[in-house]
Formats: structure tokens, C-alpha cells, sequence
């Protein structure tokens, strides 16, 4: 009895594997088209709007001041997904960040960065290079933090992968393939807390630099509900993105 209850159990877990796997997709972008119509661009209000454009097979991105500027893509309805990519710094134009987003939806979204930026605590100026992974308004300083650990930024001139899960409220961030955020809780903002309207379950992926000029490539969304080779555009939520071979660093 007891080796007939394991071979059942066997034949249960395989069935739930591959059950579980079929019904995740990956979705890719690898610019080789040069096209970016299933993408949007985010600038903060009143400000030079940075520039995104297809070079040589790869996504060329300016952010020319301490502003984040983002493009994203995807669908308002993806949860659950890892999102990863090659990103490349070319130019570091003063105190900078390089982000990488999820669950965005207009201009709302949960990020991490690494970056240097300047910050004031108890009345003292720090300037430090770190981690950071916060929620709120991607273009704006309408953000509450939930961690922050000390970082090396990135080599100019070098291909870096980073990677972001978010399952549930569960956010984990990788750097070269090592865990550099441990899974984290996302703390639920609740109605109105700090002005944020927003639950921030779902939403699309995104990618932004603050004070950088840098190459993306390589992008992959993975999740349950990520539809495999292409994306529904709809008028509510036009946002994309894909899986290609890694740099070698």
C-alpha cells in the first residue's frame, strides 16, 4: 500500500508540474525589429522627455538629469511574473539610478534601483550608492520605500542582468543571478495611505534610468498569465516585452 500511495502521489505532483507549466508563458523582446509600438514612454511633468530609441538591435535609452524617465509595456491585468533583462550603462551624467518596474499601471508602480542617490537624514546629507525598492509614482517623488541595502553600482560599459519577481506580495530582486533583495513583503498601502489610490497587484513591466545613458536588451516577462509570442494590445492597457540570449558578461 505504501508504494502504490507513491506512485500515485508521483503521478499527482507530475500531472500538477506539467499542468502548471503549460499554463505559463514567456513573453519576449529583443528589439531586432527596431520597433516599439508596444511600448510607452513615462517623463516626469515639465520636464525633457529623455529619449528611447532602437539602435543596432538594442533599446537606447537617455535620461539626461536626476528624473526618472521610464518605458513600459504589458497588460493592466499580469500579477504574478518575473520580469528580466540586459541593461548596459554607457554614461553616468552626475547622482543616477537605473531602474527596473513592475505591476505599472499609468504612472503608478513598484521599482527597484540602483543608484546613488543624494537623501537627507536626520539633517545630514548621505550620499551612498544602494539598493532601493519602493511603490508609488514612477515619475515623481510620490514614492514610499520598503528596502534599501548598501550596493556598488554597475561598471559603465558592461552588461549587467537584473531580474524582479513579484508572487503576490512578494518582491525578490536579482543581480547577475544572485539574490540581492531575500523575499520581501510589499506592505500594503491601504485606502489613501500617502495619496496612493492603488493596490498595486497588478500592472505591466518597465525599465528607467535617471541620469544614465545605457543599452537594454533581452527583455523576458514570465508568469502564469503572460500570453506566449505576442501581446493583445487593447486601448485600456497598450505595454509588451521578451526573452532573447543572455550577454555574456
Amino acid at each position: 500500500m505504501m508504494m502504490q500511495f507513491a506512485g500515485i502521489t508521483c503521478v499527482t505532483a507530475l500531472f500538477f508540474f506539467v499542468s502548471f507549466s503549460a499554463a505559463a508563458g514567456t513573453f519576449h523582446e529583443t528589439f531586432r525589429d527596431g520597433k516599439l509600438e508596444a511600448w510607452q514612454t513615462l517623463s516626469p511633468t515639465d520636464e525633457a522627455p529623455g529619449s528611447w530609441v532602437v539602435v543596432n538591435g538594442e533599446l537606447h535609452g537617455v535620461s539626461p538629469d536626476r528624473f526618472p524617465r521610464f518605458i513600459v509595456t504589458g497588460d493592466e491585468t499580469w500579477d504574478h511574473y518575473t520580469v528580466e533583462l540586459d541593461i548596459k550603462p554607457l554614461i553616468k551624467h552626475g547622482v543616477g539610478s537605473i531602474f527596473i518596474a513592475t505591476r505599472v499601471k499609468r504612472n503608478l508602480g513598484i521599482r527597484c534601483r540602483i543608484g546613488d542617490p543624494i537623501v537627507l537624514k536626520n539633517g545630514k546629507i548621505q550620499h551612498k550608492e544602494i539598493i532601493l525598492c519602493d511603490y508609488g509614482h514612477l515619475d515623481s517623488r510620490l514614492f514610499r520605500p520598503f528596502y534599501r541595502e548598501l550596493y556598488p553600482l554597475p561598471r559603465l560599459k558592461k552588461w549587467v542582468h537584473l531580474k524582479l519577481s513579484v508572487q503576490h506580495n512578494i518582491l525578490t530582486f536579482w543581480i547577475n543571478d544572485k539574490q540581492v533583495v531575500e523575499p520581501t513583503v510589499i506592505p500594503d498601502p491601504g485606502p489613501g495611505n500617502g495619496g496612493f489610490l492603488h493596490n498595486f497587484q497588478t500592472g505591466g513591466a518597465g525599465i528607467g534610468l535617471a541620469n544614465y545613458t545605457a543599452r537594454i536588451d533581452n527583455i523576458a516577462v514570465t508568469g502564469d498569465n503572460i500570453p506566449n509570442n505576442g501581446l493583445a494590445v487593447t486601448p485600456r492597457a497598450k505595454l509588451a516585452t521578451t526573452w532573447g540570449n543572455l550577454k555574456r558578461f
